[in-house]
């Protein structure tokens, strides 16, 4: 049996695992988390936690794509980039074949959009709800309906 350090940085696999229940929460409060947010959520240890937490989110967009599910991934934010995921998260998801436009541009905005949209409705419904809070369907669907709302009048 292999031990390691005790500051090794877990596998993207194993992260990716914790990562999803932590999203799954935050799904059912339909609202988007930052990178570095979910970080601190996910207790990592620097070095490089960001990069930690963009190889478990790319580890869950290919088993979402293979899934057949929404990009829960979607539900991660960077501060820096007015609310939309990292470039990285839209190279993915074009590789993945869920995106064809610029990472940097208006489809980049645009896309995104429905794709939270649709990570919201679907595991926010399917997600875990937090601790002693009430999950309501009915509540993700207004979110997602006021988002909509919100994206058709800019």
């Amino acid at each position: 049996m292999m031990v390691m350090p005790e500051n090794a940085a877990p596998t993207p696999q194993a992260l990716a695992g914790r990562a999803r229940t932590c999203l799954q929460r935050i799904a059912a409060r339909g609202e988007p988390i930052t990178y570095k947010a979910l970080a601190q959520a996910l207790e990592l240890q620097p070095p490089n936690t960001i990069h930690q937490v963009t190889e478990a989110l790319e580890w869950l967009m290919r088993e979402d794509a293979a899934n057949g599910h929404p990009f829960i991934a979607a539900l991660v934010i960077s501060r820096a980039r007015g609310g939309l995921p990292a470039p990285g998260f839209f190279d993915i998801a074009k590789a993945l074949g869920h995106f064809d436009g610029d990472p940097s541009g208006f489809d980049a905005a645009a896309s995104y959009g429905a794709m939270f949209d649709a990570a919201i409705a679907f595991w926010g419904v399917t997600g875990l709800p937090e601790p002693g809070a009430s999950h309501h369907v009915q509540t993700n669907q207004r979110n997602a309906e006021r988002r909509q709302r919100d994206h058709a009048a800019r």
